[in-house]
């Protein structure tokens, strides 16, 4: 009966996990000259994304890299409070890379809910435990300088240090998730992550995909492609997409160059065609707050509520439904530096579990798909599932 239950349970959390769009953008904890955001700042991008112009949705959710205001020890970032005043859906991160303990994020929450109870759980809609940890310790990761990161095996405990802490009350409810670039979900080395969460996070960058023909009019094709080989790898579980974007201003990257039209171009293609209202999408970004970056991603200036750009969904697009291979795409291997997304979501974390997580890696540690491919081994129960991935991965090389 126990187990019965358990998995009837199971099977409630999956379809709901899997049945909820949400839109937003991602909120770093800091300004790109490292300053503390505050309730005031973090209201003003809440309220921003909600009254956008033209805009193809409600953009009413936000992704947060940590639960800890900037500078601070453990006390519950100001973005709570502001996001009860506004109304807006939250996916709470834990920042895991570079610290063996997240006890400071854990005492932010529970600060959180001792003073705002049910105001702040019912706005709560998922949980990631880190962010791109399992990139910045590939082989991959390393080659980029893209920090310290974490392992699948302190992933996990992580997980589990989470479902301990709050086993039994309203956040113990939340779906758990991973975000990580989609070359990472393909790498067998990383199933026990997967097997640990509800749902998956893919960060995906076309802009950033070296040596695969990463023009504007390519970006939908590199991102159905790394999209479709993500869900593939992931035995079923909802994947949530937490980080895409084009920059609109900045230095070229291979062939990708930026603009505001090909923001817009991409803004269109990836966002309206593939993820509006039928994925989780989490836009990057808003607002730029990665002082890493020498792109700039932000859709807005000064938060002003008419864009860089129309947020207006075309009836007809470029891209087709298929994912056949890119014009112009190469199937030689990647350049130790190119990169199949761009870490944009990053912080500062310490062996305390504090983080000033503020957007910050960006381009400085693009990850690349083909340094992934020598880690692609199997697990002997998903043998089928891995050996389908690996001839996605392998096609998009």
């Amino acid at each position: 009966m126990r187990t019965s239950t358990a998995l009837a349970a199971a099977s409630i959390l999956a379809s709901s996990v899997s049945a909820q769009n949400y839109l937003g953008f991602n909120s770093g904890a800091t300004f790109p000259d490292q300053s503390a955001k505050f309730k005031k700042d973090f209201k003003a991008e809440f309220e921003t994304a909600q009254n956008l112009k033209n805009a193809p949705g409600n953009f009413n959710a936000v992704r947060l890299y940590t639960n800890v205001q900037a500078y601070a020890k453990d006390d519950p970032i100001e973005a709570f409070e502001a996001a009860i005043e506004t109304n807006t859906k939250l996916l709470l991160g834990i920042w895991t890379s570079g610290t063996t303990s997240i006890d400071n994020d854990l005492n932010a929450l529970k600060k959180a809910v001792n003073k705002w109870g049910t105001k702040f759980t019912d706005l709560v809609i998922g949980i990631s435990i880190g962010s791109e940890d399992l990139y910045r310790t590939s082989e991959t990761g390393i080659i980029n300088k893209a920090g310290v990161g974490n392992g699948p095996k302190e992933i996990v405990a992580f997980i589990n240090d989470y479902k301990k802490a709050f086993s039994g009350t309203a956040l113990g409810a939340v779906p758990i998730g991973h975000v990580d670039t989609w070359d990472v979900w393909v790498n067998g080395t990383n199933k026990p992550v997967i097997d640990a969460v509800d749902w998956v996070g893919v960060d995906e960058y076309p802009y950033y995909e070296n040596g695969k023909g990463n023009t504007i009019k390519n970006s939908g094709y590199l991102f159905d492609r790394a999209f479709d080989a993500t869900v593939a790898a992931v035995g079923g579980k909802p994947v949530w997409v937490t980080e895409t974007g084009w920059p609109s201003s900045g230095p070229k990257w291979d062939l990708a160059e930026t603009g505001v039209d090909n923001a817009k171009y991409y803004w269109q293609e990836v966002g309206c065609r593939k993820l509006f209202n039928k994925v989780p999408t989490f836009w990057y970004n808003l607002r730029d707050s990665n002082p890493a970056n020498k792109q700039q991603f932000a859709i807005t200036k000064d938060l002003n509520t008419t864009p860089l750009f129309d947020l207006t969904c075309p009836t007809t697009f470029d891209t087709p439904t298929t994912t056949a291979a890119a014009p112009g795409s190469s199937n030689t291997s990647v350049s130790p530096n190119g990169g199949s997304s761009s870490g944009s979501g990053s912080g500062t974390g310490t062996q305390g579990g504090t983080s000033n997580g503020s957007g910050a890696g960006g381009a400085a540690s693009p990850s690349s798909s083909s340094a992934a491919a020598p880690g692609m081994v199997a697990s002997q129960s998903a043998g089928s599932v891995f050996a389908l991935v690996a001839a996605l991965f392998a096609a998009l090389l």
